[in-house]
């Protein structure tokens, strides 16, 4: 009789013990328990998340067809498609950050490649506390370093990403990882175990007992105890990940690989379990002709090792040793451990011995599912309450946009992004900083795609709906500021303890958000993640949904850039006609934490249909050539975009306002559905009639000029005059100063 003990210490209930019984009608192995354990979990099996998941329309077609893959996949014409998927490392990274962060990125890439895609695109999502925290510190430089170490090492771009601190990431930072592929849609491969007889190749690095239980890990909360479980952290090889890389997309192209998955989360026992039920197979291997690395390694361990840089292949029988020759050829592993059986037993051998024998479906198709309680947190109806119209304005406006500037959140990234090679193959066009990353695609006719990860948690913690649909809406803004159409999307959703009523509130709330903005503005949720139980003993975090999104350009060459161009410019704004917010964009806003320390009210509200029309408007001036720059307005409002298209292209701009808002609202309020354009003069009158076409206002700005100055005027009066250096100052400098000042890196 197994110890209650055991099974709960690695993260099963009693119900699911029994369960367990009940399938094999005995007392399991100790392999065995560790196999359910592990893909039962949350962060496998998705027994919490899977009923909402199932709100999104692409997904829940996946689910019924049993066609999901390690990745997602949006056709672009002309053969070509585009693989995309977003994973979490939040956990691994809060207690070994550069480790962490680094295999967070080798694993993203495994699933690209993984599809027959060569990968060309890095983005990331990344959350922490506040600077004047040396944890904090320490974690924001050491994911970083991970990120940049494994990426470059690796030779893939990254390309694009955000940065965002708040308090509530304290302790438990979200690292969030994207990456990006190009594949020819029939040459897709599979994540499935068929032909009976076929064998099962191993390839890639040794497996060491780095990992074991690291699913599990994902799916408990952080505690004063987690720094011990640094041993469940993966170590990764970028070099062994690019051999792999280059071995599998040949390996691949021989057409003698039947099926291939990424030994990711739960290692082989994954890989084995849902290759076989996908193929409507069984398997059988014998761990002891699994390569290693550490001695005395039991099945139990080997099973559940999360090493990284390792896939399963099924190969067509009789063709093993071509397959495992090229392997071989780039220095990695090539073993056959077993075979495809016929009787969907998943099945495990030491030698002669068996440590696991069951269905291969037990692990998989009959992992629980449950229908949590929710019920909407007490705090919403306090934060709802808040009316920021009644706080006083501030006295200097002028130090207003300089702290907003200056806002970690806000401010340039450049002392992260410069230390990732953005230019690693050759394709990037639009580089880093701008409102997303823009790579034209080598053997297509000229064709460009454009990427960007978004996402707003303190919209999500105020209203996780609205926030939800804002993360959609703001991430297809910043793919269509560079003239792209959206296509599709793969999402991250970081959320605290679902077993808490209000949290499961939270993250139902946000999917429905989620949900509703892809089916208006047409970009179907292809791929995703969910990371639950982001918390600490001092609270959790905000619910913080990331939205990874892919545009496509049919000609690379008219893409468009966020940085003012020409002096003599107009500048407009782009709004939807008629638009007003009741609290004029200052719910939620960084404004109000920056400014007056406040996190309430409601955010900014949001009309998705409205959204698609400024949308539209802005690619087809784009795509006439009618614009010089295109900035999505956002974080800190108008006065913030203005002096970012400022700043990115070195010039001064001077803007006059009339409005019957708040000035504090006309300037830093976070309104939704504008975009801020610069264009010649002479092309003013054509924007104006393709605006009107799409139900758009075209509200005239002002001008930008050479002087190195912005000037902003409301209502006949100036409100902000600051020169260009002090602009710049602000917006570049902060975060390198923060950490010189803190002692940091």
């Amino acid at each position: 009789m197994i110890d209650p003990k055991v099974y709960r210490e690695m993260g099963l209930n009693d119900q699911e013990y029994q369960r367990i019984l009940q399938l094999l009608g005995r007392e399991p192995t100790y392999t065995e328990l560790g196999m359910f354990a592990v893909m039962w979990s949350e962060h496998c099996g998705y027994k919490y998340s899977r009923p909402i998941l199932r709100r999104f329309r692409e997904y829940r077609q996946a689910v019924e067809s049993g066609g999901l893959e390690n990745a997602g996949v949006v056709d672009i014409g002309d053969g070509w498609g585009i693989v995309m998927k977003v994973e979490s490392h939040n956990h691994p990274s809060a207690v070994e950050p550069f480790q962490g962060a680094a295999t967070g990125v080798g694993g993203i890439l495994r699933d690209i490649f993984t599809m027959g895609a060569r990968p060309i695109a890095i983005l990331d999502s990344l959350r922490f506390g506040p600077l004047d925290d040396a944890r904090n510190r320490y974690l924001f430089t050491h994911v970083v370093g991970g990120i940049s170490w494994y990426g470059n090492c690796v030779g893939v771009p990254t390309v694009a990403g955000e940065v965002y601190f708040n308090r509530c990431y304290s302790g438990n930072p979200l690292v969030n990882a994207m990456a990006v592929g190009i594949v020819r849609i029939d040459k897709i491969a599979r994540a499935r175990a068929e032909g009976v007889g076929n064998p099962v190749l191993y390839v890639g690095s040794s497996t060491g007992r780095d990992g074991i239980h690291g699913a599990t890990f994902a799916s408990e909360e952080l505690s004063e105890d987690s720094e011990a479980r640094r041993p469940n952290v993966q170590m990764g090889d970028p070099f062994a990940e690019k051999l792999l890389i280059e071995a599998t997309l040949e390996a691949l192209a021989t057409g003698d690989i039947v099926g291939i998955q990424d030994m990711g989360a739960a290692g082989l026992t994954c890989s084995t379990s849902e290759t076989a039920f996908k193929g409507g197979t069984g398997m059988e291997i014998d761990v002891l002709r699994v390569p290693r690395r550490e001695e005395g390694m039991t099945p139990y361990e080997v099973m559940l090792s999360e090493s990284q840089e390792r896939m399963l292949c099924i190969v067509k029988k009789g063709r093993e040793e071509a397959v495992a020759s090229i392997f071989r050829k780039w220095g990695l592993n090539a073993v056959v451990i077993g075979h495809v059986t016929d009787d969907g037993i998943l099945r495990v051998k030491e030698g002669e011995q068996v440590a696991a024998e069951f269905p291969a479906a037990f692990l998989t198709d009959a992992c629980p599912t449950y229908t949590l309680k929710a019920e909407e947190p007490a705090y919403i109806a306090r934060v709802r309450e808040f009316d920021p119209l009644q706080l006083p304005e501030p006295e200097d406006y002028n130090r207003v946009l300089l702290g907003l500037l200056a806002s970690p959140s806000i401010a340039s990234k450049r002392w992260v992004y410069e230390q990732y090679d953005h230019m690693v193959q050759t394709q990037t066009v639009y580089l880093p900083g701008g409102d997303a990353a823009v790579l034209r695609l080598r053997g297509t006719a000229g064709k460009g795609i454009a990427l960007k990860i978004d996402g707003n948690g303190r919209y999500c913690y105020l209203d996780p709906f609205v926030g939800g649909m804002h993360a959609v809406a703001e991430c297809a803004r910043n793919i269509s500021c560079t003239g792209a159409k959206p296509l599709a999307v793969t999402d991250c959703l970081n959320f605290a303890n679902p077993e808490r009523p209000e949290i499961f509130w939270q993250f139902e709330r946000a999917v429905d958000g989620i949900a509703t903005a892809c089916e208006v503005l047409e970009t179907p949720v292809i791929s995703g993640n969910v990371s639950f139980y982001n918390e600490t003993p001092d609270g959790a975090v905000f619910p913080t949904p990331t939205i990874g999104m892919v545009g496509l350009l049919e000609d690379v060459s008219l893409h468009c850039t966020a940085s003012f161009r020409q002096a003599g410019d107009a500048v407009a704004l782009l709004i939807p006609e008629g638009w007003r917010d009741p609290l004029q964009g200052l719910g939620g806003s960084e404004y109000l934490a920056v400014a007056h320390s406040i996190e309430a009210g409601a955010p900014p509200a949001l009309d998705i249909e409205a959204e698609k029309r400024l949308q539209a408007c802005v690619r087809e001036a784009i795509a006439q050539r009618v614009l010089h720059s295109a900035h999505d307005c956002s974080d800190g409002g108008l006065a913030v975009a203005v002096a970012e298209s400022c700043i990115m292209g070195n010039l001064g701009a001077d803007i006059a306002l009339s409005t019957d808002e708040r000035t504090d609202a006309a300037l830093f309020g976070e309104t939704a559905s504008r975009i801020v354009v610069s264009l010649p003069a002479e092309n003013l009158l054509r924007l104006q009639q393709i605006a009107r076409a799409h139900g758009i206002s075209c509200v005239e700005l002002g001008t930008v000029i050479s002087e190195s100055t912005l000037r902003i005027g409301i209502n006949g009066s100036t409100r902000i005059d600051l020169p260009l250096d002090a602009l710049s100052d602000a917006y570049e400098g902060a975060i390198p100063r923060l950490l010189r000042a803190e002692g940091g890196a």
